[in-house]
């Protein structure tokens, strides 16, 4: 039986592929860019999954100039009892998850260094202790940002990317994840920083809604500390390639195929 890692040379190669030569690039399945003056938590694609605000101990989010537009600020580091938590939470909906199929998803991040935590989710999907999950986080002293998927088969074991540069210094970093195939990256600033490699049927499937800057509103939400704009998922279809290949990434396997834990039930 041939093994599936034998793919993996086709799945980098295709990363190669010029932007011109894909005219396949994705519809966007969503996207939220927090400029409606009225209502910043709608949907900028059109679409009906507005954004609802959960939130515990005076926790929330408040506007912050972004470009031309706004961005949404996050509450800082906490260790006390009552820390303030706030998260945006969609409704579930079954487009949003991509089974077998490719997919991305990514933010725009503005993390201080005085911010950093242990973890802190961006944007995620599921959890990977009741399921199946997509996830981006930001862990660390380093600020590393990470990509994560589990199965929607068992809790068991959760499939990381971690990038080997951190973005935890006060400026605006674009970080999104991308799975194609048995392949799972973290790209930074349009750079390909790491991945892992995922087995080919790995499906994510659950009836989670899509939270963004935690995992929850309740005690150790795994609270995001900075700021965001610019959430997005595709799914489907591969993204057109970036100038630098994936071949010039070593893949970081110490963390692939890794035992859930308790925090990356996030």
């Amino acid at each position: 039986m041939r093994s599936w890692w034998a793919v993996v040379p086709l799945a980098l190669a295709m990363l190669a592929v010029p932007a011109e030569a894909r005219a396949d690039a994705p519809a966007v399945i969503t996207h939220y860019g927090f400029d409606t003056p009225a209502g910043t938590m709608l949907e900028a694609t059109g679409g009906a999954r507005t954004l609802r605000i959960r939130s515990s101990s005076g926790g929330r989010v408040q506007a912050v100039p972004h470009g031309t537009g706004w961005a949404l600020g996050f509450p800082g580091p906490c260790r006390g009892p009552h820390c303030p938590h706030v998260v945006l939470q969609s409704p579930s909906s079954a487009d949003l998850n991509p089974g077998a199929n490719d997919l991305a998803y990514g933010a725009d991040v503005l993390l201080a260094p005085d911010r950093t935590s242990p973890g802190q989710n961006i944007l995620q999907k599921g959890y990977s202790a009741l399921g199946s999950q997509y996830k981006l986080q930001i862990d660390g002293l380093g600020g590393r940002p990470s990509c994560v998927l589990a199965d929607v088969s068992g809790p068991s074991v959760i499939w990381i990317a971690r990038s080997r540069i951190g973005v935890a210094d006060g400026r605006w970093h674009r970080i999104f994840c991308r799975r194609t195939g048995v392949l799972l990256m973290v790209v930074v600033d349009r750079a390909p920083r790491g991945w892992a490699l995922v087995p080919p049927g790995l499906s994510v499937n659950n009836n989670r809604p899509l939270s963004i800057g935690a995992k929850g509103a309740g005690p150790n939400n795994d609270q995001f500390n900075g700021v965001l704009d610019n959430i997005w998922v595709r799914i489907g279809q591969p993204l057109s390639a970036w100038s630098r290949t994936a071949s010039s990434v070593s893949p970081d396997n110490s963390h692939a195929n890794t035992p859930a834990s308790d925090r990356s039930r996030a």
